[in-house]
């Protein structure tokens, strides 16, 4: 999802050392205060080795590795600062983990030159000496030990031969290459060259031969190559016997008839043990089917050639070859030319060139810099001069200014196109390419205090604290005078004209036009401060990114620019106004009240998600808010506690094409991105969560100072001295099967969902679209069914159903499907089921196709769903004539629930690929949401036949209360049944079948002797005795159930409590029954099923006191709408039933005869509370009257909310449906006159409504309506006409407080004026957005 596309680690300025491993090649260098390991073949990163790590007190300072150098054999890496030597290793237990290994101080002012390393020695040269030291184990711990020191002037470099028994080194100030024994530091020889040697070498001696012979290789600056060699007579002294030169390459007239001199071309030898062992491996595999490209082959490794290569100015490659060189005499050596590609193939600045092998190819790694680019190189084809021989694979980023010094904050530009890199000395400026395109350098400046970095990074302007200037840098430069600024940051236009905005330290805003026409300028367009009664603790910018970029929205040119945060937590938003009448000035367009105190940092997105980071005890909390606050949202989305060691350092916004917000949160060494989740039904998971995370800890040691988005969903990452591009691949030819890019995975995530979803096919069935439910699972086995044919189906070939369909009333649908060419046309009953039509070997088929093709993405929990919800359908079309709407809910809600615990309770459930894991764990019972469906269904005796199958036929206590089914259940005889089922299959769940686990509800029954037969069986039962004895009593004598009541007691300080409940029971006594259900087993579900049962029926006075002082209480503290209302419909309090769905929880509780402290979250997040609502409102008079006491304006923001809550459950054709077909019926607040000579009757069944009740005109439209409350009689007689300044009085009331004059009016006599509570605004597309 995000790849590293490109790591900016600075171009090696010395040498490139490179260390062989089982697996790959790395490339070492150093760059600032590190060393840094490449592979060698792709240039990714692999590791950075921090100097600090060894030496904790560099960390601060500026200085640099000089010189590094790697000991193959012992796989150590040593780097050397200033008078400090650090040394590391691979872990021998964690593959591919570097320690640091050793460290050695040299004297002050003792700076090291030069470093060569080899089997556990250790060369050294400084400013001015030349030492040797060796590596020991002095208490199980790596030690230098040093061997000895002589005095020397600067070396350059220093090589170990290969026996170890000379070095070579060269020095600063002379042109002399001088040979050193290792054991004494005796200098056995000293070889002056013509000019300044720029690299020495000692040839490898040939693994067949058994003599320690010295070849040595030195480089002058003129790139001209020379080998020395000792002659038999002298066989530890070395002689010049070649020299490789460029006339020597190339024939002297082609020299003279081109641009070259000596100076532009370079030399380099190609490594002999490397080249041969890759020719015999090709060798190998060729085995005796040679051709005259092998033959060649084998006589360059055969006859043991040493090659060299020369890269001339134009790019083109010579390669010369030297023979005879193991062989005695010397004088035998010959010199020769090899081939000569034409000119491009290898940059012309060459100034670094490597062969490296690749562990398992048969191909090696050519390694060329600057800049740093690797090669493939394929040795036939190379050395048959073919284009194909050496292939560029990956070039490293150009060489930048300042690099080596380290990154501090990165700013970009509004459409993140360009982007400003502010370095400790140094500042630069990057433009951004397109999807996998690196950052190209565009300037660079020395020092500001402030930097904006204009659109696409074309221009730049700095603000200098001291000078107290804006200078924009174009040409020519145009500057403004400020005063002292705290931050500065840009806005785009639409115009070519931008404006930076600068937050003085004193809050006020300054707004700055940049102009470029006629000549650039800065105009100071308005300085003002933000209408704020107090000084705010912070302003930053809204990103805006999604509004200034390709995808920015059409007609939307009023976008937030600032964001103020109050010292009390309140975000306001601010938009810049130009006003004509009125000078211009910033205008609040919004405010949340987040009740957080000392936010320390804070930053908003273009959709206005607002993220606080606000220090805490246990560690920092870390907050997601939205901006759409209202009576129905608090506008926290999200919170988590980080932990204490891990402080926030930065935070960035980017926005998808489609406008939804992406959240990087950077940390110490890792950098998490969050983005929204959609909603489900199925799994519990929260609103925001990690989809991907950067972990450098394992890569580089340094802190991340700054990471921020960039265009094309670009991540740009700073740490140290280094800068880490991620993002997505550009797409290649005929690349069909790319990973999923990070704007893809969110839009899948949070985006509008597939039609053939669980989740949509779920919020169908539950809004009643049961035809739209069909047509979509035929529409989709049509599909598999023509895909079956092929491979694999392709669900994006999928051609989903018109939005019309959606928009459809689903009895119009009904009505529609059956065709009839004239009046007396019958369907014809004898015709084969066809392949459209819904049913059920369609359904069969249809399952089995998505089991062994399942839609891609979708986790194991909706692959389940969607098989459950398309046999659900199957079920309800079959029994659609028994079951009611509300029934099919539960049904559906329950099939769910059964299977989420199936798969929570199995072994094992692997998640889809590209998926972010949801938790699994399962749950104890149905929402109370999908019971108080079944409580207002007519089909509860199906329900609760499906129920008993759902539990295998013998249904517990504990699946009756996961189910809710004493809850739902509206009939006293039914209950009674049904709690004797329970207790006998409570008796018969056991093994030894205990008669105390059935006794509390058969003695809710009343059914004691029963339990007393129970108990003569259990002859095993230790208490059988005591117990028969006991039961064989009178229990309506008062001694009795005196007795009953101790042995309860007894019981519960035993702490058997369901025991005690039921001897309760038998005592008479249902209120301490139900109080230890209550208190001791935190079952209110239970006594609520005992209090219905004993008390036969809901209006005894334990179940109302249960309702009134538990279940109230804890829907209130819950923000449970569903159990509330519940609670009120039982309680004959039907009009509050209907406002807890709506009103806030805080202004209904005062409402309520008991007193209500604890209230909870609003929890506005399910759509189907829009659905009892549209069902409850007009259902009896005391809901008609409850929806008359809610205005017009919170319905009409209700609505709103649950529209977006269907947005964010990814149902957005279904929030369209809900906004173009809600009725905003509500009762009449009319009061109708009698009609003269009309006598008013008293209220009775046949009485027209009309005249007693003034509800018009929606409930003349309801087909029925519940009379359940007392109906005042009509209206008084018509009083002579109020005064008009008692009419000015009221009128004026009523505008102040409307609903609160609602709510106290009675239904009967509601006022005249309070029509204005019903009107409902006109819909606005921006305050659903």
């Amino acid at each position: 999802m995000l790849d590293l596309l490109q790591a900016y680690t600075g171009c090696p300025e010395t040498g490139i050392q490179h260390l062989i491993l089982p697996l790959m090649t790395l490339l070492l260098y150093p760059l600032g205060d590190t060393v840094i390991l490449l592979d060698a073949r792709t240039l990714r990163l692999v590791r950075a080795l921090a100097f600090w790590e060894a030496f904790p007190r560099t960390l601060h300072l500026k200085e640099s590795v000089k010189c590094i150098s790697v000991d193959g054999s012992m796989k150590l890496v040593i780097a050397a600062m200033g008078s400090r030597i650090a040394a590391w290793s691979m872990s021998g237990v964690q593959s591919g983990v570097w320690r640091v290994h050793s460290t050695l101080l040299l004297p002050e002012g003792e700076e090291v030159t030069a470093l060569d390393c080899k089997s556990g020695l250790l060369a050294i040269g400084s400013l001015s000496h030349l030492s040797v030291y060796t590596l020991i184990l002095e208490n199980d711990l790596p030690t230098w030990s040093h061997k000895w020191e002589i005095l020397f002037s600067t070396p350059a470099r220093v090589r170990f031969s290969p026996s170890l028994m000379y070095f070579a080194t060269t020095s600063l100030y002379d042109n002399t290459v001088r040979i050193y024994l290792t054991t004494s530091g005796r200098q056995t020889q000293g070889i002056p060259h013509p000019r300044a040697v720029a690299d020495i070498r000692w040839r490898d001696a040939p693994q067949a031969s058994n003599r320690d012979d010295l070849v040595l290789y030195t480089i002058t600056v003129d790139s001209v190559l020379r080998i020395f060699l000792p002659v038999i007579d002298a066989p530890q002294h070395l002689q010049l016997h070649a020299t490789i030169d460029l006339f020597s390459s190339i024939g002297f007239s082609l020299v003279s008839r081109s641009d070259l001199n000596f100076t532009s071309s370079s030399i380099f030898w190609l490594d002999r043990e490397v080249i041969n062992t890759a020719l015999a491996n090709i060798l190998t595999k060729a085995g005796k089917n040679e051709d005259g490209r092998l033959r060649r082959l084998r006589d360059i490794k055969d006859e043991g050639w040493d090659l060299f290569l020369r890269v001339l100015g134009d790019g083109s490659i010579v390669v010369s070859g030297v023979a005879n060189i193991d062989r005695r005499p010397p004088t035998l050596l010959k010199q020769f030319t090899l081939l000569h590609f034409s000119h491009g193939f290898l940059p012309r600045t060459t100034s670094h060139f490597y062969v490296v092998p690749q562990p398992g190819q048969n191909t090696l790694t050519l390694v060329t810099a600057p800049p740093l680019t690797t090669y493939d190189l394929s040795l036939p084809e190379f050395f048959e001069a073919k284009a194909d021989g050496l292939k560029c694979t990956h070039t490293g980023p150009e060489p930048l200014e300042g690099e080596t010094s380290r990154v501090v904050r990165f700013i970009r530009t509004p459409e993140g196109k360009g982007v400003a890199v502010l370095r400790e000395d140094v500042g630069q400026m990057f433009s951004v390419g397109g999807r996998g395109s690196p950052i190209v350098k565009r300037a660079a400046w020395r020092a500001a205090d402030h930097v904006v970095v204009l659109p696409y990074g074309r221009l730049y302007a700095t603000y200098s604290a001291a000078e107290q200037v804006l200078t924009l840098h174009s040409k020519p430069l145009a500057k403004l005078a400020l005063p002292p600024v705290s931050s500065l940051f840009i806005i785009p236009s639409e115009s070519d004209q931008s404006s930076i905005v600068a937050i003085a330290t004193d809050s006020s805003v300054c707004h700055i036009h940049v102009s470029h026409s006629p000549s650039p300028s800065l105009i100071m367009h308005s300085h003002s401060s933000l209408p704020l009664p107090s000084p705010p603790s912070m302003i930053i910018p809204v990103d805006p990114m999604a509004w200034s970029g390709p995808f920015a929205s059409a007609g939307k040119t009023d976008h937030d620019v600032l964001l103020s945060i109050s010292q009390a937590g309140e975000l306001a938003f601010w938009i810049f106004e130009e006003r004509k009448e009125v000078s211009m000035g910033w205008k609040c367009t919004g405010k949340v009240r987040t009740g957080r105190t000392g936010i320390r940092m804070a930053r908003c997105s273009s959709a206005k998600k607002s993220v606080l980071v606000v220090p805490g005890s246990e560690g920092e909390e870390l907050t997601i808010w939205d901006s759409k606050e209202s009576e129905f949202a608090s506008g926290l989305e999200y919170r988590k506690i980080l932990r204490a060691a891990e402080p926030v350092n930065d935070l960035d916004w980017t926005s998808t094409p489609d406008s939804q917000s992406v959240l990087a949160v950077g940390f110490s060494h890792s950098v998490e991105i969050l983005c929204q989740q959609r909603m489900s039904y199925f799994d519990e998971g929260p609103r925001w969560d990690l989809c991907w995370k950067i972990d450098l800890s394992d890569t580089i040691p340094h802190g991340i100072a700054d990471s921020i988005w960039l265009a094309n969903g670009s991540l740009l990452v700073g740490a140290g001295h280094h800068m880490l591009l991620y993002g997505q691949p550009r797409y290649g030819e005929g690349q069909e099967d790319a990973s999923e890019s990070l704007f893809e995975y969110v839009a899948r995530l949070n985006g509008p969902l597939a039609e053939y979803h669980p989740q949509m096919l779920l919020q169908c069935l539950l809004w009643g679209k049961l035809e739209l439910v069909k047509d979509i699972i035929v529409n989709l086995a049509k599909f598999l069914k023509q895909e079956r044919e092929g491979a694999r189906p392709n669900f994006h070939d999928y051609k989903g159903l018109p939005l019309e369909a959606f928009l459809q009333d689903d009895i119009a649908e009904h009505t529609k499907k059956t065709p009839y060419s004239s009046l007396f046309d019958m369907p014809d009953e004898t015709d084969e089921p066809r392949e459209s039509d819904f049913n059920q070997d369609l359904v069969r088929r249809l399952v089995e196709d998505l089991e062994t093709d399942p839609p891609p993405h979708f986790t194991p929990n909706e692959q389940a769903h969607l098989s459950v919800m398309i046999q659900t359908t199957l079920e309800v079309e079959e029994q659609r004539r028994a079951l009611d709407g509300n029934a099919l809910r539960y049904l559906a809600m329950m099939r769910s629930f059964h299977i989420l615990n199936q798969r929570a309770s199995a072994p094992s459930s692997p998640q889809s690929n590209g998926t972010v894991p949801r938790q699994l764990g399962s749950r104890q019972r149905l929402r109370y949401r999908d019971m108080i469906w079944a409580f207002h269904s007519e089909s509860q005796d199906l329900m609760l036949s499906a129920s008993m199958t759902a539990c295998n036929g013998r249904m517990t206590w504990n699946e009756a209360r996961a189910l809710g089914v004493f809850i739902w259940l509206t009939s006293a005889d039914t209950m009674k049944t049904h709690m004797e089922v329970i207790a006998r299959n409570q008796y018969l769940a056991g093994d030894n079948r205990d008669p105390s686990a059935c006794s509390l509800f058969y003695f809710a029954l009343g059914k004691v002797k029963l339990v007393h037969g129970l108990w003569r069986t259990a002859a095993w039962h230790p208490e059988q005795a005591l117990t028969l004895r006991f039961l064989s009593n009178d229990f309506s004598q008062p001694r009795w159930r005196t007795a009953a009541l101790k042995n309860g007691y007894a019981l519960l300080a035993k702490q058997r409590f369901e025991y005690a409940a039921a001897f309760f029971l038998l005592a008479g006594s249902l209120k301490d029954a139900v109080n230890v259900c209550v208190r001791q087993l935190s079952d209110f579900q239970l006594a609520i099923a005992l209090a219905r049962v004993v008390e036969q029926g809901d209006n005894g006075p334990v179940l109302r006191d249960i309702l009134e002082n538990t279940v109230i209480p804890l829907a209130f503290k819950d923000g449970n709408r569903w159990l509330g209302s519940w609670a009120f419909w039982l309680l004959h309090r039907r009009d509050l039933a209907v406002r807890i769905l709506v009103t806030p929880l805080a202004d209904l509780a005062s409402y309520f005869n008991k007193q209500i402290t604890d209230v909870g979250e609003p929890h506005y997040d399910d759509p189907s509370l829009a659905l009892l609502f549209s069902q409850l409102k007009l259902k009896t008079l005391q809901t008609a009257k409850g929806t008359s006491e809610i205005s017009g304006q919170t319905e009409f923001n209700f609505v709103l909310q649950i529209a977006r809550v269907f947005c964010r459950l990814g149902c957005h054709v279904l929030a369209l449906d809900l906004l173009r077909t809600w009725s905003f019926a509500r009762p009449s607040t009319a009061v109708h006159e009698n009609m003269r000579g009309v006598q008013v009757h008293p209220p009775s069944p046949t009485t027209s409504r009309l005249s007693l009740f003034p509800l018009e005109p929606a409930l003349r439209r309801t087909s029925s309506i519940m009379i359940d409350m007392d109906i005042p009689s009509g209206a008084p007689t018509r009083s002579g006409s109020p005064e008009r300044r008692y009419s000015n009085a009221i009128s004026e009331e009523l505008e102040e407080e409307p609903d609160l004059l609602a709510r106290k009016a009675g239904l009967g006599s509601l006022m005249k004026s309070a029509k204005k509570d019903v009107k409902v605004p006109e819909f606005d597309m921006n305050a659903f957005f």
